[in-house]
């Protein structure tokens, strides 16, 4: 009669490349640099479009910013509106794409809104990081655009093909 095989230690299911694997997926996610954005194409009824101009880059955009740990992209982009400029979300906006922005920011993806339905009080909010707020037609556009925005504003307005990269 063999003697019976050893207990597998409660140890042994932790084969090397599985230790490896658990010890630097935090790290491994940590060190990634991966950031997310989100910014609104607010829209009015005369199919004009919000536009900001921050004080600390160039060039005219969208508004909108970063997504908190805990929020979800549209929580997000309500947050921004409300601190930029005073808007307010009265309807889910829709999605229009998720842009690689990585020729600004290694590792940075913009996701975009098309934001039909919302109310803002008074005067477009200027505070901290906004130098300027305003509302455009289409076809009169501010001189100094950013190249990003620009290009979402075609797809948009004229229906051109929707990219990858912002």
């Amino acid at each position: 009669m063999e003697p019976a095989p050893p207990k597998p230690s409660p140890l042994s299911r932790f084969r090397p490349n599985r230790l490896l694997t658990a010890l630097f997926r935090s790290v491994w996610r940590l060190r990634r640099g991966l950031t997310l954005g989100a910014q609104g194409a607010v829209i009015d009824r005369e199919n004009r479009v919000l536009l900001v101009r921050h004080v600390y880059r160039p060039g005219w955009c969208f508004p909108g910013g970063g997504v908190e740990k805990g929020e979800t992209l549209i929580e997000a982009l309500a947050r921004e509106l409300d601190e930029e400029v005073g808007v307010t979300l009265t309807e889910a906006p829709t999605l229009h794409g998720v842009f690689s922005n990585s020729a600004n920011f290694p590792g940075d993806h913009v996701a975009l809104f098309v934001v039909r339905h919302w109310d803002r009080r008074g005067e477009y909010r200027r505070r901290g990081e906004i130098a300027e707020a305003g509302m455009f037609s289409w076809q009169e556009l501010p001189e100094r655009i950013e190249r990003g925005t620009r290009a979402r504003l075609a797809e948009i307005f004229e229906h051109a093909p929707i990219g990858s990269h912002w």
